[in-house]
């Protein structure tokens, strides 16, 4: 039988992006099709998504809610059903999905996203233009009403799945929004949800979801101490007997170096000489002298304490006095991105940041440096390591969250079996991360078991096959399919 799903999110990669959660929520809807399953994505029809309203068609109309009129349209685009909620009193402005033009938080949030969990949470009950789901699946804390909708409304409905990609942001609002959302007071308790006072989205999706999953095994035995947790450890241990983690991965379409059209060289780990004229284009967009017996490291963040990139500016300028060459993509805190141009200036040659984010740039990068830096301090899963090791750059990575989960340590027993991917360190802090950085520096003057490490990295399985698997088996088992 086929398997109907509604997948509720708030971004969707190529559409709508501000991290991994987009990535993870377009890729999977994609992979779901091999495994006789088919995935709607219900997500807001934000202002730079305008386009996709032509040659869409209207699945539900006749909406007023949260001050103004509401459709819901329907089209297939990039290989992706979407079901998209046209409000623009809610999405039809500038600035960023969350954020205003200040960098503010928008501050109807609460409306604009209360919006997508009671949209979703219809469609799941009534149903859309004759397609109806079997199972909800909630993303994050922006879908985190769906399941509170559902339960609340009371009517049959189908069960709800619920993931957090990542509890460091839990939609927290005052307890004065709830008649602005619709909710029920009745709800606005310690086994509801209520968090602190507040209204919590994320703390009312994990207490009424049928199931819960994030996206890691490490990440799912982490959120339930108070280390991880972030307030939320004791709600998810009581719910631990419904908890799974289940690693994220990439789109290995989009993510193929033998067939990307952002590199300056395509190559496969069969061609792997081929890889040297990324390197080369790299440190020619970084303004970089080549240094070919010391490793060109790169950085592709955000440049937040999250990251662990406070202790990588304090470890990175004796791997540059050693002939590294460091590139830097992304932006974040100021006083991190102030770090890493001052860091360029003090080295110029050896140090190239750009503060920003270039979707083409990133694929190149990962295709021309030799090593990515991820010392996080937390990582529900990671992307950029996954898409590192299909392309060939060696991860140097915290032994945290999917990183632990998705990294081989290149010490000496991995060595000696020929199976290491990267590098590990723990605990976090910059004397490991040194370490680690002096282990990929003596490594990489070894060539043969550097170009070992890479094309393991490259072997590794890190697309959506086998999860997207274990997905469908909670689906199926939600929906009373056994086959």
């Amino acid at each position: 039988m086929t398997l109907r799903v509604l997948a509720v999110a708030s971004e969707c990669a190529p559409f709508a992006k501000t991290g991994g959660l987009a990535d993870v929520v377009g890729a999977l809807a994609k992979a779901l099709r091999g495994h006789d399953t088919e995935c709607r994505v219900l997500m807001p029809l934000y202002r730079p998504l305008a386009h996709l309203a032509e040659g869409s068609r209207c699945v539900l109309d006749g909406i007023d809610a949260f001050g103004g009129p509401v459709r819901v349209l329907a089209r297939r685009a990039k290989g992706i059903e979407l079901l998209l909620i046209e409000a623009p009193h809610l999405y039809d402005r500038p600035g960023q999905i969350y954020l205003d033009q200040t960098g503010a938080d928008w501050a109807d949030n609460h409306r604009r996203f209360g919006l997508l969990g009671m949209i979703g949470a219809r469609i799941a009950r009534e149903g859309i233009a004759g397609w109806r789901p079997d199972v909800v699946h909630a993303h994050d804390w922006q879908a985190g009403l769906v399941p509170v909708y559902l339960r609340q409304q009371g009517a049959p409905h189908p069960p709800c799945v619920i993931t957090i990609h990542n509890i460091a942001f839990q939609g927290l609002f005052a307890a004065s929004t709830m008649g602005d959302l619709g909710l029920d007071p009745s709800g606005f308790t310690q086994d509801g949800f209520e968090y602190f006072g507040r209204i919590g989205f994320l703390k009312g999706g994990l207490m009424r979801a049928d199931r819960i999953t994030t996206v890691s095994p490490t990440y799912a035995r982490e959120l339930m101490t108070p280390e991880f947790g972030m307030g939320l450890e004791g709600v998810l241990s009581a719910r631990r007997a419904v908890l799974t983690g289940i690693l994220n991965g990439i789109d290995t379409e989009i993510w193929d170096p033998a067939a990307d059209p952002a590199l300056a060289q395509t190559f496969s780990a069969r061609t792997l000489a081929r890889r040297r004229a990324n390197r080369l284009a790299l440190l020619d967009r970084f303004g970089l002298a080549d240094e070919p017996t010391a490793p060109l490291l790169s950085i592709v963040s955000r440049l937040t304490e999250q990251k662990g990139l406070d202790l990588a500016l304090q470890c990175l300028p004796a791997a540059l006095a050693r002939g590294a060459r460091l590139v830097v993509l992304g932006s974040g805190s100021p006083d991190l991105e102030r770090g890493f141009s001052d860091l360029a200036a003090r080295h110029p040659g050896r140090v190239g940041v750009r503060i920003g984010f270039d979707e083409d740039l990133a694929h190149l990068v990962q295709a021309g440096a030799d090593a990515i830096v991820i010392p996080s301090r937390f990582e529900p899963c990671g992307l950029t390591q996954l898409c590192a090791m299909r392309y060939g750059s060696v991860p140097i990575v915290s032994r945290t969250g999917g990183l632990a989960d998705t990294v081989i340590d290149a010490n000496e027993a991995a060595l000696a079996a020929g199976c290491a991917t990267g590098l590990q360190f723990a605990p976090v802090t910059a004397a490991r991360l040194g370490d680690a950085l002096d282990r990929a520096m003596a490594l990489y003057r070894d060539r043969r078991t550097w170009e070992r490490i890479m094309r393991n990295g490259m072997k590794h399985p890190v697309g959506w096959d086998r999860s997207a698997a274990r997905v469908v088996a909670i689906y199926r088992d939600l929906a009373g399919d056994g086959s």
